[in-house]
């Protein structure tokens, strides 16, 4: 971890985050900036820079990731009308925030 990651501040609990969800290996919040009525982010507590930057033995990360998610929605109410998850990879992706994290992105009403 970098001393200036601000997800590893979060997910360590050395900065004043509300947590929807916690594991041992994941923390669950809100986005500060949200582009959706429900955008959550999931991250990791484990460092990892991005997609590019897992390892094998990371593919449960990722899986805890997902179903993760899938949970939350559930638990949101935005299972059955749908939801988004996004992985940003790099600059040029749009990842802003150098530590894997999963948005997490429904509630939209009127949606065909």
């Amino acid at each position: 971890m970098g001393d200036d990651c601000l997800f590893c501040k979060i997910a360590s609990g050395a900065l004043n985050t509300e947590f929807l969800h916690e594991t041992g290996n994941l923390v669950v919040f809100r986005d500060i900036h949200p582009k959706a009525p429900v955008h959550l982010l999931l991250v990791p507590k484990k460092h990892i820079r991005s997609v590019n930057d897992l390892a094998e033995e990371d593919r449960g990360v990722v899986a805890d990731l997902i179903h993760t998610a899938r949970d939350m929605a559930e638990k949101l109410g935005t299972a059955q009308s749908g939801y988004n998850l996004v992985f940003n990879v790099e600059r040029g992706g749009g990842q802003e925030i150098f530590h894997l994290h999963l948005h997490l992105m429904g509630g939209y009403k009127g949606r065909p």
